[in-house]
């Protein structure tokens, strides 16, 4: 499990439980009172991917690599947008159909910098975090593969 100080700027957290957004939220805006945006982006593990129903989801980690990966990406965005509070929380383990599986957060005095690196954080997430996924669905157990959407939506930074 990966965690920085509450009171730090960034927040990144690896976790098998469930988050409460309403603290999360919360915990964005107690940082910065000259910051006039928030931006949260929540995933939640679908029903239905491609033509299978989906049960349930596993995901694994490599716990040193995820956390490297999650610092870098943050930062990235830092250097790109002028940023208050960044929060990135992704669960581990199994998790049925619906639940959350991934929050970011991000402050910034101006909402086009807070949607962008919102957006930002999340692809590069999505390609270059060491996460395993396994659906579990109606038709078999399947380990998630990259998709050519998700590369295209990291080149476009």
């Amino acid at each position: 499990m990966t965690t920085k100080a509450f009171d730090k700027p960034d927040y990144i957290k690896v976790q098998n439980a469930d988050f409460d957004m309403a603290v999360e939220y919360q915990r964005l805006r107690d940082v910065e009172v000259s910051d006039g945006a928030v931006v949260v982006f929540v995933g939640l593990v679908r029903e239905f991917s491609q033509d299978k129903h989906i049960k349930s989801m596993f995901l694994e980690h490599y716990p040193a690599m995820t956390e490297q990966a999650l610092q870098t990406i943050v930062q990235e965005a830092r250097d790109k947008w002028p940023l208050g509070k960044v929060s990135v929380i992704h669960r581990i383990g199994h998790l049925d159909a619906n639940a959350q599986i991934v929050m970011v957060g991000v402050t910034s005095q101006h909402r086009n910098a807070a949607f962008a690196a919102a957006e930002f954080i999340m692809d590069y997430l999505k390609m270059r975090a060491p996460f395993w996924k396994k659906e579990m669905t109606t038709k078999g157990d399947f380990w998630v593969e990259a998709k050519a959407s998700d590369n295209d939506a990291a080149a476009k930074w």
